[in-house]
């Protein structure tokens, strides 16, 4: 069985990644593993709104998607970022190849429940995976933007991580990496803070009411917990400025902290 992993990466956080961590991802790639990558793009969509002077808000952590906002998302995510970081791949001597959710019907959507509060924002329904295998048989990475489309031809604004958490489930991969700026989730051990090696989500929503997950951790602490969907059992929380950190947590383990269904 050829060996495949689901990478999710926020915009912001893959821009800054050094070009070591691309140097990794084409080592890994020339030894026969298979990356997907699925990219977000929030402080992107936002700085670029701001600047269109488009008004934007948050509803229960999900961006207010109508048809004027979704043309945004759709440019930066699918355009900008994915491009960039396509580039950045190529840079480093490996393959990859863009792709959006529209592409192919590659992530089709439906609204999610509560849409007339927040809009264009969807559900992912079913991953075109022959797609998705078509680009890696050819020996490219694909690297995808989470924007999903519907039978009637709408577009839908989806969370990267509950996308990427799709995307892996239906390629059947049990363990994803989730690539940040942190090296894991701390925990205080005789007054220093030290990588949790393993967590389970009962015990990080424990840690979340006590007040040992805080701050900006806790966002990064739930997407990682929406990525655990259907078939994916692990997500493995690292950093991506840590030297060979995809290989290590790919073909080793025992990097950053793995948090288990």
């Amino acid at each position: 069985m050829e060996q495949r992993f689901v990478m999710k990466c926020g915009g912001s956080t893959l821009a800054a990644l050094p070009a070591a961590f691309f140097e990794d991802l084409r080592r890994l790639q020339e030894s026969g593993v298979k990356p997907v990558i699925v990219h977000g793009g929030g402080p992107a969509i936002s700085g670029t709104l701001e600047k269109l002077g488009i008004e934007t808000e948050f509803v229960g952590g999900l961006r207010r998607t109508t048809e004027e906002v979704l043309d945004v998302v759709e440019m930066v995510l699918s355009g900008t970022i994915n491009k960039e970081i396509v580039r950045r791949i190529q840079g480093a001597g490996a393959r990859a190849l863009g792709l959006s959710g529209v592409d192919g019907k590659l992530i089709q959507a439906r609204p999610v429940a509560n849409a007339d509060e927040i809009g264009h924002v969807g559900e992912v329904t079913e991953v075109n995976a022959s797609v998705i295998e078509g680009v890696m048989a050819m020996g490219y990475i694909p690297v995808l933007a989470p924007v999903g489309i519907d039978d009637a031809g709408q577009r839908y604004n989806i969370n990267a991580d509950t996308a990427a958490g799709a995307v892996a489930s239906k390629l059947g991969v049990e363990r994803m990496i989730v690539v940040t700026d942190v090296p894991g989730i701390l925990r205080a051990v005789d007054g220093e803070k030290r990588v949790l090696p393993r967590v389970t989500a009962a015990e990080i929503d424990e840690m979340i009411a006590s007040g040992e997950i805080y701050g900006g951790m806790i966002p990064k602490v739930k997407a990682a917990l929406a990525c655990l969907h259907g078939n994916v059992r692990e997500v493995a929380i690292v950093s991506g400025t840590e030297p060979d950190v995809l290989s290590r947590a790919v073909l080793e383990g025992g990097v950053g902290t793995v948090i288990e269904a």
